[in-house]
């Protein structure tokens, strides 16, 4: 089930995403949700068209918790090792926009990046999750950016301002409930031409070890997202770029880069 998380007539709701296309080009329609995703929920029956509405990030997290350099080639590509332990890192609620949102560039930086990646929303509530459990807390799987401003990331060491910025966790279109993780193509595109592509097979850690890693040490509610990490091939965005995260299974993260006001 494709879940969303939309506005309409000033009400904010989920639905479940019905039809076959993108949001683009139509066909697409929700079934208003019962309830909340998180808990057993009911179909209302009541349709309407996605063009009728505007989407928002499909979950307003308490905690991104984000994994960096978990693709050795894209490690490589900046000049780092793969280390003994993941890299985590978080984003804070106010970095989070959704598909059709737009990135407002930084004041502080001059180069800021696109990272396509594979997102995991979790869907109950968890700590010191066993491998064989990881399955049982998560509800589905989304498209995200990592935006970061590369300068800054390497000026200041620490990775808070750099990838913490406000607009700089794009998350969308919708969380995919029914999806096998494993080995999914991630492309990202700026303005139609392809950046980065990569497969989800090629992460270093899987997503069982992320969960297991990142539960030993804190409590991660519903709603909460773990960025995975990002294929090689990141490079530079400026205002005006349109770019797009699509991951197979899920759909397309779309979003446009402009100055901040």
């Amino acid at each position: 089930m494709r879940i969303a998380r939309f506005s309409i007539d000033g009400n904010v709701a989920f639905g479940a995403v019905e039809g076959e296309g993108t949001v683009e080009s139509g066909g697409l329609v929700l079934d208003i949700i019962k309830g909340i995703p998180y808990a057993d929920f009911e179909l209302s029956g009541t349709k309407v068209p996605l063009s009728k509405v505007r989407l928002l990030p499909p979950v307003l997290p308490n905690k991104v918790v984000a994994i960096g350099r978990n693709y050795a080639e894209h490690a490589a590509e900046l000049g780092n090792e793969v280390g003994d332990v993941p890299v985590a890192f978080f984003k804070p609620t106010t970095s989070v926009i959704g598909s059709g949102d737009a990135i407002e560039y930084p004041s502080f930086s001059d180069e800021v990046h696109y990272e396509g990646e594979l997102a995991v929303v979790i869907g109950r509530m968890c700590r010191e999750v066993p491998r064989e459990r990881v399955k049982d807390v998560i509800l589905g799987y989304t498209c995200a950016n990592d935006v970061t401003a590369r300068d800054a990331q390497k000026r200041e060491k620490q990775w808070a301002r750099a990838k913490g910025f406000d607009t700089s966790c794009p998350l969308g279109p919708w969380v995919e409930t029914d999806l096998d993780p494993s080995d999914l193509t991630i492309q990202t595109t700026v303005n139609g031409e392809q950046r980065q592509l990569g497969r989800t097979s090629e992460m270093v850690r899987s997503i069982e070890d992320l969960v297991v890693h990142i539960t030993e040490a804190m409590t991660l509610l519903p709603g909460d997202v773990i960025l995975t990490g990002t294929p090689a091939g990141v490079g530079p965005l400026h205002v005006g770029d349109e770019v797009a995260v699509t991951i197979e299974g899920i759909g397309t993260l779309t979003n446009k880069v402009i100055t901040r006001g």
